[in-house]
């Protein structure tokens, strides 16, 4: 999410001036959050999808045995 440091406020893509720059002090918004997407998933977060998946496999075997 767009940050600018001077006024210390997030904001949102259309609340930026077209140029990219802050409404308020029209300084450059720093976009070192990443809006590009690329970040990975954490391992601990797929660790607990894969835990999750197996339980509910476990829950749909005991209830058909």
């Amino acid at each position: 999410m767009p940050w600018c440091e001077e006024c210390a406020r997030y904001f949102t893509p259309t609340a930026m001036t077209a140029d990219g720059k802050c409404p308020s002090c029209g300084r450059p918004i720093d976009d070192a959050t990443g809006l590009s997407g690329d970040e990975e998933t954490p391992w601990h977060f797929k660790l607990l999808n894969v835990a999750l998946v197996a339980y509910l496999s476990w829950r749909i075997i005991v209830l058909f045995v």
